[in-house]
C-alpha cells in the first residue's frame, strides 16, 4: 500500500541533511567554484528530493545534472550567477536549470514552512530520454542543449504555473514513489517526469506566445524547421489547409529554396548540434532526425558537411581537452 502523500514528504524531508553535500572544487578561467556532484543512489537516474523548513540558505554552487525544483508551499529566492541576479520563486512556480549552472536557495519563514520538491535527472539520461520531448520547440531545444556547448551556462527556465497545474499532482506522486522505492521505482519516475516535461514544454510555448505575429507562409517555414524528423510535403499541406503544390512553389518563391532541401537543412542543423553538445550515439541521433537506417544519415551528413559524424564527435573531444 503507497504511503500517505505527508508521510512520504516526511520521509524525503528528513534525508535532505543526509544527502551527498560534498562540494568540490572546479577551475572555472582564473577561479574556481563549488560544485555538487550526484547526491542520489548511484544506480538512480532520476531523485526526488524535499526540503522543508523555515530557513533555507544554501552556499553558491554549481552542479553536474538537470534540475527542476517547484515551490510546493510558500515562496523563496533563487541566486543565479548571471549579474548576481536574484528571483523570487512564488509558490507554484517551477525553476529550471541545466548542468553546471550556478544558483542558490534563499529563503526564510518566520510562520509556516518552506517546502521545496526537487528532480535531479542524470545529464546523459535527459538528453537520451527527455531531450526529443523538446525537439519540437526550438527555444527550449538550444537551452537544453547549451550547457554542453557552453559548460559553464547561467541560465534558467522560471515558469510561473497554475494552483491545478497537472504538475503539482505528478510531483505529488513522484514523492511517494520515491519515498518508498520498489525494483520498478525508476521506470515510473521516467514516466511521470516525462509527462511533466510535456507540460513544461506547453506552458513555455504558451508564455512566450505573445511575441510579435508573424505571416503563414513563415510559420510553415518554421514548422517544417521544428519537425525534420517527421515533417513530409503532403502532411505539411494537409496541416496548413494547401495543396502540395503550393507549399512547393511558395517555399521556391519566397525563400528560394526546395522542400527537401529545407528538410535537409534543419535535419543538418538539428545533427551537428546533437553531436557538440551530446554523447548520443550516431544511431540514436539518426532516429531523432527521422532517418530509417544509419547508412542514410552518414551519407547525408557527408555530403552536407563535406565530412563525417565521427570526425566532429573527434574534433569535439580534442577541444575539450
Amino acid at each position: 500500500m503507497a504511503l500517505p502523500f505527508e508521510k512520504a514528504m516526511e520521509v524525503l524531508s528528513s534525508q535532505w541533511s543526509k544527502l551527498n553535500w560534498d562540494f568540490r572544487d572546479v577551475s572555472i578561467g582564473n577561479k574556481t567554484e563549488k560544485t555538487s556532484q550526484w547526491q542520489g543512489d548511484p544506480e538512480d537516474d532520476v531523485m526526488v528530493v524535499v526540503y522543508k523548513g523555515k530557513e533555507i540558505h544554501e552556499p553558491f554552487h554549481r552542479q553536474d545534472f538537470f534540475f527542476l525544483d517547484y515551490a510546493y508551499h510558500n515562496s523563496y529566492d533563487a541566486l543565479s550567477a548571471d549579474f548576481d541576479n536574484l528571483i523570487t520563486i512564488k509558490e507554484y512556480d517551477c525553476y529550471i536549470g541545466q548542468p553546471y549552472s550556478g544558483y542558490a536557495l534563499r529563503g526564510e519563514s518566520k510562520d509556516d514552512d518552506i517546502i521545496m520538491i526537487g528532480v535531479h535527472i542524470r545529464k546523459e539520461v535527459f538528453f537520451r530520454e527527455y531531450l526529443p520531448a523538446f525537439s519540437t520547440d526550438p527555444d527550449m531545444f538550444r537551452f537544453f542543449l547549451e550547457p554542453e556547448k557552453d559548460r559553464f551556462s547561467n541560465e534558467f527556465i522560471h515558469i510561473p504555473l497554475e494552483p491545478e497545474c497537472p504538475i503539482r499532482t505528478l510531483l505529488k506522486l513522484m514523492v511517494i514513489e520515491y519515498a518508498e522505492k520498489d525494483s520498478d521505482s525508476q521506470a515510473l519516475l521516467k514516466t511521470m517526469l516525462m509527462s511533466i516535461f510535456l507540460h513544461v514544454a506547453r506552458k513555455y510555448r504558451l508564455l512566450n506566445s505573445g511575441r510579435e505575429e508573424i505571416s503563414e507562409k513563415d510559420r510553415i517555414v518554421e514548422y517544417i524547421a521544428a519537425h525534420p524528423d517527421t515533417a513530409t510535403l503532403s502532411e505539411v499541406a494537409a496541416r496548413f489547409s494547401y495543396h502540395p503544390n503550393y507549399i512547393s512553389a511558395m517555399l521556391h518563391k519566397e525563400y528560394g529554396i526546395r522542400f527537401s532541401d529545407l528538410v535537409l537543412k534543419s535535419r543538418m542543423k538539428r545533427a551537428l548540434a546533437l553531436l557538440r553538445a551530446t554523447d548520443l550515439s550516431n544511431e540514436e541521433i539518426a532516429g531523432m532526425l527521422g532517418y530509417s537506417n544509419t547508412s542514410n544519415y552518414y551519407k547525408a551528413f557527408k555530403q552536407y558537411y563535406g565530412c563525417t559524424p565521427s570526425f566532429i564527435k573527434t574534433q569535439e573531444r580534442n577541444n575539450d581537452r
